[in-house]
C-alpha cells in the first residue's frame, strides 16, 4: 500500500492557505490578500502520524522520514527479536 502525507499551509485562524498563495521562507505573504502562513501541517494516510509546526522545511523533512519508514516495512519486522538482550 502506498501512503501519502501531503503538506498543507494554514493561516493563523486555521483556514487553509491555497497552494497559489506564495510566501517568503519565513511565511510572509507575497500577495496582499493573504494574511500569511502561520503553520504547515502533514497528515499521513496511515492514520498514525501527523505533524503541525511553524517551520515548513522541518515538517517536510519529518514527513519524508515517516514515509521512508513505510517503505522499510513495520518496525516490528525491521527490528529482529534479540534473545541475548538483557
Amino acid at each position: 500500500m502506498s501512503f501519502r502525507a501531503p503538506l498543507t499551509d494554514h493561516h493563523a485562524d486555521d483556514t487553509l492557505c491555497p497552494a497559489d498563495h506564495k510566501h517568503t521562507s519565513s511565511g510572509k505573504p507575497l500577495r496582499a490578500d493573504c494574511p500569511g502562513r502561520a503553520y504547515t501541517q502533514a497528515v499521513c494516510s496511515c492514520g498514525n502520524w501527523q505533524m503541525k509546526q511553524r517551520g515548513k522545511g522541518y515538517v517536510n523533512e519529518c514527513r519524508r522520514r515517516h514515509l521512508a519508514d513505510h517503505t522499510n516495512g513495520p518496525k516490528v519486522l525491521r527490528d529482529p527479536l534479540r534473545l541475548d538482550a538483557s
